[in-house]
């Protein structure tokens, strides 16, 4: 039963397509990234103190994130009427994820091996700075398991909403959405109907927030090239020659398994979110697109509800890109200080990764955090050899941004054929640029048996 009206559908030719290229945002951040590069490098001081552009936009995405979360979970449940499917979904996900992340940690590995990019560096760790790499690692990881299975479990809701835990929004949105089903969506009509208007209005907030997207990515891109510079390049050229080489590679992987079994041509898809691809990379940023990527997946034919589980949780379990960085580091950094590791030593130190990787998702400098935690568990090489890769990591940032987002795409488009919950007619009617787009105060909402079509959420206001 639809709670709103619904949205009308979009004119047809290319008189209803076609816009000046100036106003097309993958235009505009394009030649935001391009400037900010040349000021980056031309003038650095004023390229590093325009990080404020950039941390402002993020922090302006961050406003909405935990919210939309909310509503397209909640929504999304209500629209299956099925807690088993909400269960089953987040059972394949993991399971997913698990196996992903494990191939990647894996992959690196043996590229690591292969292509030996610490060999002969024949680093001192006494000469490098621990100040530095507590400086980088300023938070405290989970001591365990177990603390940070408990840390998923929010003490308070509204703490939950306030820290913009992505995790604990995630662990009350599935009881919440499972508790209107439990009770009755007739029951709680009204209450789906106001949080259907609540999740649009936060869609068209969203639409203003992008407007800003190719500033945020100007003063992102400065800061990045005015703090570390284009010659830091060459200090660490083979490491980065491995991790972008590897990255390649498993993209191309992406590409196969997209095709093989939910049977998603991934390059179209790449042009139909080049927008959200082009501002996550010039932002070095997965957060800045959350909210949009979750729309066009959702148009692109992935049910509200798998989106809305998928994707938020692949951001904390689902990091391919930074799998590869950490299993490659770590070779690295054995290489650099003498270190020849053998079978069984990668061995420890793929299990090691596998959850300290998990564990400290989103923690800030989480990489030099799974890194010094997996040191200090083998004792291989001193922790404070980590702070090595200080140079590096930003460098890595363009690499693990886009593996990391393809990554949790391709999951929530594998998932939800998984489940039946993929409409490949809207895929490729997406792909076509026929997807509507909400008129201004409509919006496209809907309800899905597990074996129809999947409910659509209000589309993300189009800037193309």
């Amino acid at each position: 039963m639809n709670t709103l009206a619904t949205a009308p559908a979009p004119q047809s030719g290319p008189a209803a397509r076609r816009k000046p290229m100036y106003k097309s945002l993958f235009f505009q951040i394009m030649l935001a990234v391009i400037a900010g590069i040349v000021i980056g490098h031309l003038w650095p001081d004023l390229g590093a103190g325009l990080r404020p552009l950039g941390d402002g936009f993020i922090q302006l995405i961050k406003m909405i994130i935990a919210p939309l979360i909310f509503l397209v979970i909640v929504t999304g449940i209500a629209a299956v009427s099925d807690v088993k499917a909400v269960g089953r979904v987040g059972i394949k996900a993991l399971a997913y994820f698990t196996a992903a992340t494990m191939f990647a940690l894996v992959f690196g590995l043996v590229v690591g091996n292969l292509v030996q990019p610490g060999a002969g560096l024949n680093i001192d760790p006494a000469s490098l700075s621990q100040d530095a790499l507590n400086a980088k690692t300023s938070a405290a990881p989970p001591k365990d398991a177990g603390t940070f299975l408990l840390g998923i479990i929010p003490t308070s809701v509204v703490g939950a909403f306030a820290s913009n835990s992505l995790l604990q929004v995630l662990c009350f949105s599935v009881f919440f959405g499972a508790a209107i089903v439990v009770v009755g969506r007739d029951r709680c009509l009204p209450v789906i109907t106001l949080l259907e208007i609540v999740l649009e209005l936060f869609y068209k907030i969203m639409g203003w927030v992008m407007r800003m997207a190719p500033v945020g990515a100007f003063g992102a891109m400065a800061f990045i090239i005015g703090q570390y510079g284009l010659g830091s390049l060459g200090t660490y050229a083979l490491l980065i020659a491995a991790c972008y080489g590897a990255a390649l590679v498993f993209i191309g992987l992406l590409f196969v398994v997209a095709w093989v079994y939910p049977r998603v041509p991934l390059w179209q898809f790449v042009k139909y979110t080049r927008e959200e691809f082009l501002l996550a990379l010039g932002t070095a940023s997965t957060e800045s697109v959350l909210p949009r990527i979750m729309a066009k997946l959702t148009n692109a034919g992935c049910s509200r509800a798998t989106t809305g589980l998928v994707v938020p949780t692949g951001y904390s379990f689902n990091l391919d890109g930074a799998a590869l960085y950490l299993s490659i580091s770590l070779l690295f950094l054995a290489q650099a200080f003498g270190y020849n590791l053998d079978l069984g030593q990668q061995l420890a130190a793929l299990g090691v990764l596998m959850l300290t990787s998990k564990g400290m998702a989103g923690v800030p400098g989480s990489a030099f955090l799974a890194l010094s935690a997996t040191a200090g568990a083998l004792g291989i090489f001193p922790v404070a050899g980590v702070a090595l890769l200080l140079g590096a990591d930003r460098l890595m940032d363009s690499m693990r941004v886009v593996v990391n987002l393809l990554g949790n795409c391709v999951a929530t488009f594998v998932v939800a054929a998984w489940e039946g919950q993929f409409d490949r007619s809207a895929m490729l009617r997406a792909f076509a640029g026929e997807d509507a787009v909400a008129a201004e105060g409509a919006a496209a909402v809907g309800s899905s048996p597990l074996d129809g079509a999947p409910a659509q959420p209000p589309v993300a206001p189009s800037l193309r």
